[in-house]
């Protein structure tokens, strides 16, 4: 997972390989009609930018069409291979011994990796950079760790917000593949311009450039060399597997009948296109106007937390390219809403879950699902929550101050009371104890089914006071006698010097029978 230890100034790397001077359309937002034989489109367009391309050699793996990506990104490779080291042996044992996570990996990045590659050529990076995620996260852009990193590229929170990566209630763009793809290259750029090596930057990608930095400075004061192999004697066992877990994948990916391993074909054509979105809609509409599988459609969509996709803030979502063109004509039919949500802030803390249920004609169990909200928490203050956007509604959709401001604050669902019994004392009346607890005279007769005005010596009650005041209360306060303090209290005890029993002055209609 990449870690930033502080945002250093940087160099870019000058590009050193110029293969081809035509843009992917992975990226196209507005342009839905583009040919689906992209091979037939790049060629033409190559040769018709550069007509020497048909005499390089290198022109036939870039576009011939019956070349897939792997063949590519191992034209590609640029980093020094790590030699001398066991833990690359025993990495590489480890991934040709298990086939069938190799095959369940490779299927999930036939996906991604030709976006990847793309943008990894485009910046005149090594291609072996393209299996990162094989390391990082097995190619999986919904994976989570218990680091708190998330991604295809495993951003951790604050190296995503240093790298722009937007993460609120509606979205998170470390699990985005367009955003995070082109955080992960700026952020292995700017690592590679501090060290001017490759391993080296893998290596603070995932430890952080200061512990790199540091390693160097006690490596430079031992006298030893200053490569990985050298610097990993200072390194946690996670960063001296990480870099020999790449050389792995790359062997493997270099020659994978060498390891019985046989490759999934991943097409060298883009696997999907970007279409913007200015309107709220429904993830479940969207795939639905799309023709395509939810399942699919979260793949290439992930970064979307809730179930509607806000169009305020330049939106995209990916699209496989015959389905962007199905959306687009489906989407053209559509006369209904797209979204069924909107957005609502809790504005008091008293604002339970029940309540706001209620309120927007729906089950306390929506409300829970769709914000994912644990059972046994409630809300505090100042949260904002999806809620079904009833009928007769004003079809604004959820502006971007709102989308990008938005968060969720919980609490345990604690009582806010406590249950205690106490026993009316001589001097007691409904209002002394309402006083005194915190609660109405109406709760203390709710509660113990009473209908009179009046209170015997010696009565039992049940009374659900506020925590803050149970936890002043003493255990045994029903078992002794009460002071009254006259300044804050109704009730008006006198006693005489002479020890005569006190007269009690009581409201009329909440007396005590003596």
């Amino acid at each position: 997972m990449p870690k930033a230890d502080f945002k250093a100034p940087f160099k870019l790397v000058a590009a050193s390989i110029f293969l081809l001077g035509i843009s992917s359309i992975s990226h196209a937002a507005s342009d839905l009609s583009l040919p689906y034989s992209y091979s037939s489109w790049a060629q033409d367009a190559a040769l018709q930018d550069n007509p020497n391309l048909a005499n390089d050699p290198l022109s036939e793996f870039v576009v011939a069409s019956d070349v897939d990506v792997w063949a590519r990104i191992r034209k590609g490779f640029a980093i020094p291979d790590l030699v001398d080291n066991q833990l690359v042996i025993n990495q590489t044992v480890w991934y040709s011994s298990r086939p069938e996570y190799i095959g369940r990996t490779t299927k999930r990045a036939s996906l991604y990796l030709y976006h990847v590659v793309e943008e990894l050529e485009k910046r005149g990076m090594p291609t072996e950079l393209a299996l990162l995620p094989f390391i990082e996260s097995a190619f999986n852009p919904q994976a989570y760790s218990t680091a708190k990193a998330a991604g295809m590229w495993q951003f951790i929170p604050s190296t995503g917000l240093d790298f722009n990566l937007k993460q609120n209630m509606f979205k998170d763009e470390r699990r985005s593949v367009l955003a995070s793809t082109d955080a992960a290259l700026t952020y292995l750029q700017r690592l590679y311009g501090m060290f001017g090596d490759w391993q080296l930057a893998l290596a603070a990608y995932n430890w952080g450039e200061g512990s790199v930095q540091r390693a160097i400075k006690k490596a430079e004061a031992a006298g030893v060399g200053t490569d990985f192999n050298s610097l990993s004697a200072y390194m946690p066992a996670e960063t001296k597997n990480y870099v020999p877990k790449l050389q792995a994948v790359k062997n493997i990916i270099a020659t994978p009948d060498a390891y019985g391993i046989s490759l999934l074909k991943v097409d060298n054509q883009p696997y999907f296109v970007s279409v913007a979105k200015t309107r709220d809609i429904d993830v479940k509409l969207a795939a639905q106007l799309a023709e395509l599988p939810m399942e699919e459609f979260k793949a290439l969509n992930p970064q979307f937390n809730r179930p509607v996709i806000t169009g305020s803030s330049n939106t995209q979502i990916l699209l496989p390219q015959g389905n962007a063109e199905k959306f687009k004509i489906n989407l053209a039919k559509w006369s209904h809403a797209l979204s069924s949500w909107t957005a609502h802030k809790i504005t008091n803390a008293r604002e339970r879950i029940e309540t706001v249920a209620a309120r927007f004609h729906t089950t306390p169990q929506v409300i829970r699902e769709v914000n994912n909200i644990p059972p046994k928490m409630v809300l505090k203050a100042g949260s904002t929550i999806l809620v079904p956007r009833m009928e007769g509604m004003a079809q604004k959709d959820i502006t971007q101050e709102v989308a990008d401001n938005a968060r969720l604050a919980m609490a345990p669902d604690a009582p806010d009371s406590k249950r205690i019994n106490v026993t009316v004392k001589k001097q007691d009346s409904f209002t002394s104890i309402a006083n005194r607890y915190k609660v109405t005279i109406a709760q203390i007769k709710n509660w113990n089914n009473l209908r009179g005005d009046k209170l015997a010596h010696g009565q039992k009650l049940e009374l659900h006071i506020p925590f803050r005041i149970a936890s002043k209360a003493k255990p045994a306060e029903s078992g002794r006698k009460q002071t009254s303090n006259s300044s804050k209290s109704k009730t008006v005890a006198a006693s005489n010097r002479s020890g005569k029993d006190s007269i009690v002055a009581v409201k009329s209609n909440s007396s005590i029978i003596k």
